[in-house]
Protein backbone atom coordinates (compact mmCIF):
# COMPACT_ATOMS: atom_id res chain seq x y z
CA UNK A 1 0.00 0.00 0.00
CA UNK A 2 0.96 3.51 -0.78
CA UNK A 3 2.24 5.47 2.08
CA UNK A 4 0.79 8.61 2.41
CA UNK A 5 2.19 12.43 2.58
CA UNK A 6 1.59 14.54 4.99
CA UNK A 7 2.68 18.33 3.79
CA UNK A 8 2.60 19.88 7.13
CA UNK A 9 3.23 24.14 7.67
CA UNK A 10 4.73 24.13 11.16
CA UNK A 11 4.15 28.50 10.91
CA UNK A 12 0.05 28.32 10.36
CA UNK A 13 -1.51 29.80 13.07
CA UNK A 14 1.06 31.85 13.97
CA UNK A 15 3.47 28.72 15.23
CA UNK A 16 1.21 26.53 16.85
CA UNK A 17 1.38 23.78 14.42
CA UNK A 18 4.69 23.44 14.86
CA UNK A 19 3.88 23.17 18.47
CA UNK A 20 1.42 20.64 18.19
CA UNK A 21 2.99 18.05 15.80
CA UNK A 22 4.13 15.53 18.24
CA UNK A 23 -0.05 15.62 19.33
CA UNK A 24 -1.22 15.62 15.31
CA UNK A 25 1.14 13.15 14.37
CA UNK A 26 0.41 11.13 17.00
CA UNK A 27 -3.15 10.76 16.37
CA UNK A 28 -2.52 10.22 12.62
CA UNK A 29 -0.45 6.95 13.63
CA UNK A 30 -3.19 6.07 15.85
CA UNK A 31 -6.23 6.39 14.02
CA UNK A 32 -5.23 6.10 10.47
CA UNK A 33 -1.58 4.25 10.01
CA UNK A 34 1.94 4.95 8.52
CA UNK A 35 2.72 8.50 7.06
CA UNK A 36 5.71 10.95 5.41
CA UNK A 37 6.07 14.54 6.44
CA UNK A 38 7.32 17.24 4.81
CA UNK A 39 7.77 20.65 6.54
CA UNK A 40 6.95 23.80 4.62
CA UNK A 41 9.78 26.52 5.20
CA UNK A 42 8.19 29.37 3.42
CA UNK A 43 5.21 30.77 2.00
CA UNK A 44 4.29 28.63 -1.59
CA UNK A 45 6.76 25.58 -0.69
CA UNK A 46 3.49 23.69 -0.47
CA UNK A 47 2.23 24.08 -4.02
CA UNK A 48 5.94 23.24 -4.77
CA UNK A 49 5.65 20.04 -2.20
CA UNK A 50 2.26 18.76 -3.68
CA UNK A 51 3.42 18.74 -7.26
CA UNK A 52 6.50 17.06 -7.48
CA UNK A 53 4.98 14.38 -4.71
CA UNK A 54 1.67 14.28 -7.00
CA UNK A 55 4.25 14.07 -9.88
CA UNK A 56 6.68 11.01 -8.55
CA UNK A 57 3.30 8.86 -7.65
CA UNK A 58 1.74 10.15 -4.23
CA UNK A 59 -1.84 9.01 -4.45
CA UNK A 60 -3.18 10.45 -0.84
CA UNK A 61 -1.38 14.04 0.10
CA UNK A 62 -2.70 15.35 3.22
CA UNK A 63 -2.49 19.30 4.10
CA UNK A 64 -1.94 19.72 7.80
CA UNK A 65 -2.59 23.32 8.96
CA UNK A 66 -5.00 26.56 8.16
CA UNK A 67 -6.99 27.31 5.01
CA UNK A 68 -3.59 29.01 3.37
CA UNK A 69 -1.82 25.54 3.58
CA UNK A 70 -4.47 23.38 2.56
CA UNK A 71 -5.23 25.77 -0.77
CA UNK A 72 -1.33 25.62 -1.70
CA UNK A 73 -1.74 21.69 -1.59
CA UNK A 74 -4.63 21.90 -3.26
CA UNK A 75 -2.97 24.12 -6.04
CA UNK A 76 -0.25 21.46 -6.07
CA UNK A 77 -2.43 18.45 -6.69
CA UNK A 78 -4.00 20.11 -9.76
CA UNK A 79 -1.09 21.54 -11.40
CA UNK A 80 0.40 18.30 -11.21
CA UNK A 81 -2.23 16.90 -13.72
CA UNK A 82 -2.21 13.91 -11.72
CA UNK A 83 -5.40 12.07 -10.30
CA UNK A 84 -4.48 12.53 -6.53
CA UNK A 85 -6.66 12.89 -2.99
CA UNK A 86 -6.64 15.13 -1.06
CA UNK A 87 -7.21 14.97 2.79
CA UNK A 88 -7.05 17.83 5.41
CA UNK A 89 -5.21 16.98 8.92
CA UNK A 90 -6.87 20.50 10.43
CA UNK A 91 -4.37 23.12 12.76
CA UNK A 92 -4.31 26.29 11.33
CA UNK A 93 -6.62 30.08 12.81
CA UNK A 94 -9.42 30.06 10.44
CA UNK A 95 -10.42 26.29 9.57
CA UNK A 96 -12.66 28.16 7.14
CA UNK A 97 -12.73 25.16 4.49
CA UNK A 98 -12.59 22.19 7.05
CA UNK A 99 -16.35 23.65 8.26
CA UNK A 100 -17.90 23.65 4.74
CA UNK A 101 -16.82 20.01 4.67
CA UNK A 102 -17.93 18.97 8.02
CA UNK A 103 -14.33 18.00 9.23
CA UNK A 104 -13.78 18.59 12.76
CA UNK A 105 -11.41 20.60 14.57
CA UNK A 106 -9.82 17.63 16.90
CA UNK A 107 -6.92 16.27 15.31
CA UNK A 108 -7.92 12.23 16.27
CA UNK A 109 -11.67 12.92 14.75
CA UNK A 110 -9.93 14.46 11.49
CA UNK A 111 -7.43 11.22 11.19
CA UNK A 112 -10.69 8.33 11.74
CA UNK A 113 -12.13 10.89 8.78
CA UNK A 114 -9.07 10.43 6.61
CA UNK A 115 -9.08 6.48 7.21
CA UNK A 116 -12.75 5.55 6.65
CA UNK A 117 -14.16 8.81 5.16
CA UNK A 118 -15.40 8.76 1.05
CA UNK A 119 -13.98 10.59 -1.62
CA UNK A 120 -15.81 13.40 -3.31
CA UNK A 121 -15.20 15.20 -6.64
CA UNK A 122 -15.30 19.03 -5.59
CA UNK A 123 -15.62 22.19 -7.99
CA UNK A 124 -12.70 24.38 -7.36
CA UNK A 125 -12.21 28.13 -8.42
CA UNK A 126 -9.47 29.47 -10.89
CA UNK A 127 -8.18 32.75 -10.89
CA UNK A 128 -6.49 34.66 -13.18
CA UNK A 129 -5.78 38.51 -11.72
CA UNK A 130 -2.82 41.00 -11.31
CA UNK A 131 0.13 40.52 -9.09
CA UNK A 132 1.11 42.98 -7.04
CA UNK A 133 4.02 43.94 -9.16
CA UNK A 134 1.60 44.02 -12.26
CA UNK A 135 2.62 40.84 -13.55
CA UNK A 136 -0.67 38.61 -14.09
CA UNK A 137 -1.11 35.02 -12.21
CA UNK A 138 -3.13 32.03 -12.19
CA UNK A 139 -4.23 30.76 -9.51
CA UNK A 140 -6.60 28.12 -7.95
CA UNK A 141 -8.98 28.75 -4.98
CA UNK A 142 -11.18 25.60 -2.77
CA UNK A 143 -12.84 27.93 -0.66
CA UNK A 144 -13.81 31.75 -1.45
CA UNK A 145 -12.23 34.46 -3.45
CA UNK A 146 -13.35 38.20 -2.40
CA UNK A 147 -12.49 41.78 -2.42
CA UNK A 148 -13.44 44.91 -0.50
CA UNK A 149 -13.51 45.00 3.14
CA UNK A 150 -12.71 41.34 3.57
CA UNK A 151 -8.99 42.00 2.15
CA UNK A 152 -8.55 44.65 4.59
CA UNK A 153 -9.26 42.24 7.27
CA UNK A 154 -7.07 39.67 6.42
CA UNK A 155 -4.19 42.56 5.62
CA UNK A 156 -4.96 43.83 9.23
CA UNK A 157 -5.12 40.34 10.66
CA UNK A 158 -1.54 39.24 9.84
CA UNK A 159 -0.56 43.00 10.81
CA UNK A 160 -2.28 42.26 14.18
CA UNK A 161 -0.70 38.79 14.59
CA UNK A 162 2.77 40.08 13.97
CA UNK A 163 2.63 42.69 16.84
CA UNK A 164 1.10 40.37 19.09
CA UNK A 165 3.45 37.68 18.85
CA UNK A 166 6.04 40.34 19.66
CA UNK A 167 4.23 40.80 22.75
CA UNK A 168 2.92 39.30 25.60
CA UNK A 169 -0.48 39.42 24.36
CA UNK A 170 -2.52 36.46 25.52
CA UNK A 171 -2.83 33.52 23.31
CA UNK A 172 -6.37 34.08 22.21
CA UNK A 173 -5.56 37.18 20.25
CA UNK A 174 -3.95 35.28 17.69
CA UNK A 175 -6.73 32.96 17.26
CA UNK A 176 -10.01 33.33 15.75
CA UNK A 177 -10.64 36.47 17.90
CA UNK A 178 -8.38 37.94 15.69
CA UNK A 179 -10.79 37.88 12.78
CA UNK A 180 -13.49 39.72 15.14
CA UNK A 181 -11.08 42.30 16.62
CA UNK A 182 -9.79 43.27 13.15
CA UNK A 183 -12.71 43.43 11.29
CA UNK A 184 -13.97 45.93 14.12
CA UNK A 185 -11.21 47.77 13.41
CA UNK A 186 -11.63 48.27 9.80
CA UNK A 187 -15.17 48.72 9.64
CA UNK A 188 -14.36 51.74 11.13
CA UNK A 189 -12.12 52.88 8.68
CA UNK A 190 -13.54 51.65 5.48
CA UNK A 191 -14.60 52.87 2.59
CA UNK A 192 -16.72 51.30 -0.09
CA UNK A 193 -15.13 50.13 -3.62
CA UNK A 194 -16.31 51.13 -6.83
CA UNK A 195 -15.99 47.88 -9.44
CA UNK A 196 -17.62 47.05 -12.71
CA UNK A 197 -18.69 43.23 -12.24
CA UNK A 198 -19.62 40.91 -15.02
CA UNK A 199 -21.72 37.78 -14.23
CA UNK A 200 -21.41 35.05 -17.21
CA UNK A 201 -23.21 36.63 -19.96
CA UNK A 202 -24.49 39.25 -18.62
CA UNK A 203 -23.89 43.07 -18.95
CA UNK A 204 -21.80 44.71 -16.50
CA UNK A 205 -22.70 46.19 -13.60
CA UNK A 206 -21.28 49.28 -12.04
CA UNK A 207 -21.76 48.36 -7.93
CA UNK A 208 -20.40 50.31 -4.69
CA UNK A 209 -19.79 47.39 -2.30
CA UNK A 210 -18.31 46.73 0.78
CA UNK A 211 -17.46 43.68 0.08
CA UNK A 212 -18.03 41.19 -2.90
CA UNK A 213 -17.25 37.44 -2.61
CA UNK A 214 -17.03 34.56 -5.35
CA UNK A 215 -17.86 31.97 -2.72
CA UNK A 216 -16.96 28.36 -3.86
CA UNK A 217 -17.55 26.68 -0.29
CA UNK A 218 -19.72 28.18 2.64
CA UNK A 219 -17.80 30.10 5.17
CA UNK A 220 -14.41 32.92 4.87
CA UNK A 221 -13.41 35.09 7.42
CA UNK A 222 -12.72 32.61 10.60
CA UNK A 223 -16.19 30.87 9.91
CA UNK A 224 -18.56 33.75 9.04
CA UNK A 225 -20.94 31.96 6.95
CA UNK A 226 -20.40 34.17 4.08
CA UNK A 227 -22.03 31.59 1.40
CA UNK A 228 -24.60 29.68 3.12
CA UNK A 229 -26.36 28.26 -0.02
CA UNK A 230 -22.95 27.67 -1.64
CA UNK A 231 -22.16 23.60 -2.60
CA UNK A 232 -18.76 22.62 -3.70
CA UNK A 233 -20.35 20.10 -6.20
CA UNK A 234 -22.55 22.58 -8.22
CA UNK A 235 -21.12 23.74 -10.79
CA UNK A 236 -21.64 27.13 -9.85
CA UNK A 237 -19.58 29.81 -7.77
CA UNK A 238 -22.46 31.62 -5.28
CA UNK A 239 -21.91 35.74 -5.73
CA UNK A 240 -22.34 37.20 -2.64
CA UNK A 241 -22.48 41.39 -3.08
CA UNK A 242 -22.62 43.17 0.13
CA UNK A 243 -23.47 46.75 -0.79
CA UNK A 244 -22.29 50.24 0.60
CA UNK A 245 -23.07 49.55 4.08
CA UNK A 246 -21.90 52.40 6.67
CA UNK A 247 -19.31 51.40 9.43
CA UNK A 248 -22.78 51.46 11.91
CA UNK A 249 -24.43 48.52 9.34
CA UNK A 250 -21.11 46.67 9.34
CA UNK A 251 -20.63 46.18 13.11
CA UNK A 252 -24.76 45.88 13.84
CA UNK A 253 -25.34 42.92 10.93
CA UNK A 254 -21.92 40.99 11.51
CA UNK A 255 -24.07 38.60 13.75
CA UNK A 256 -26.07 37.73 11.14
CA UNK A 257 -22.82 37.38 8.31
CA UNK A 258 -21.40 34.80 10.82
CA UNK A 259 -24.89 33.29 10.96
CA UNK A 260 -25.03 33.26 7.55
CA UNK A 261 -28.49 34.96 7.90
CA UNK A 262 -28.00 38.29 5.46
CA UNK A 263 -29.03 37.04 2.28
CA UNK A 264 -32.01 38.63 3.02
CA UNK A 265 -30.90 42.36 3.84
CA UNK A 266 -31.76 45.03 1.43
CA UNK A 267 -28.11 45.74 0.70
CA UNK A 268 -27.02 42.27 -0.10
CA UNK A 269 -27.71 40.55 -3.24
CA UNK A 270 -27.00 37.18 -4.46
CA UNK A 271 -26.40 35.37 -7.43
CA UNK A 272 -25.55 31.95 -9.29
CA UNK A 273 -22.49 32.47 -11.99
CA UNK A 274 -19.80 30.34 -13.80
CA UNK A 275 -17.10 33.17 -14.82
CA UNK A 276 -17.14 36.45 -13.36
CA UNK A 277 -14.77 39.05 -14.42
CA UNK A 278 -14.16 42.26 -12.07
CA UNK A 279 -12.24 45.41 -12.23
CA UNK A 280 -12.14 48.93 -10.39
CA UNK A 281 -14.32 51.40 -11.67
CA UNK A 282 -11.10 53.69 -11.42
CA UNK A 283 -8.20 51.57 -12.78
CA UNK A 284 -5.97 53.62 -10.36
CA UNK A 285 -7.50 52.49 -7.35
CA UNK A 286 -5.91 49.52 -6.04
CA UNK A 287 -8.28 46.88 -4.86
CA UNK A 288 -6.92 43.89 -3.10
CA UNK A 289 -7.88 40.44 -4.27
CA UNK A 290 -8.38 37.94 -1.11
CA UNK A 291 -7.87 34.28 -1.98
CA UNK A 292 -8.20 31.48 0.57
CA UNK A 293 -7.19 33.89 3.48
CA UNK A 294 -4.51 35.04 1.41
CA UNK A 295 -3.94 37.96 -0.22
CA UNK A 296 -2.11 37.37 -3.67
CA UNK A 297 -2.42 40.10 -6.10
CA UNK A 298 -5.24 42.56 -6.87
CA UNK A 299 -8.18 43.23 -9.68
CA UNK A 300 -8.36 43.34 -12.06
CA UNK A 301 -9.21 39.41 -12.37
CA UNK A 302 -11.62 36.82 -14.26
CA UNK A 303 -12.56 34.03 -12.15
CA UNK A 304 -13.82 30.69 -13.49
CA UNK A 305 -15.69 27.35 -12.01
CA UNK A 306 -13.70 24.59 -12.97
CA UNK A 307 -16.42 21.60 -11.96
CA UNK A 308 -15.33 18.10 -10.25
CA UNK A 309 -11.57 19.34 -10.11
CA UNK A 310 -10.43 18.02 -7.14
CA UNK A 311 -10.68 14.90 -5.20
CA UNK A 312 -10.97 15.72 -1.52
CA UNK A 313 -11.40 12.60 1.34
CA UNK A 314 -14.20 13.67 3.75
CA UNK A 315 -17.04 12.15 6.34
CA UNK A 316 -18.57 8.72 5.42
Amino acid sequence: MDIPLVIANPFSASGATGKAWPRLASDLRTHFGPFQVLFTERRGDAITLATEAARNGSKLIIACGGDGTISEVANGIINSGKDVELAILPSGTGGDFRRTLKIPARGSEAAQIIRNGKTRAIDVGRATFSSRDGHQVTRHFIGVASFGISAEIIKRVKRNRSQWLQTTAPKWLTGRVSFGISMMQTAVMSTSSRVIVQLDDEHERHLKVANLCIANACYFGGGMKIAPQAKLNDGNFDVVSIGDLSTAEILTNAPKLYAGAHLGMEKVAHALAKKILARPADMEEEILLELDGELPGRLPATFQIVPGALRVRCPA
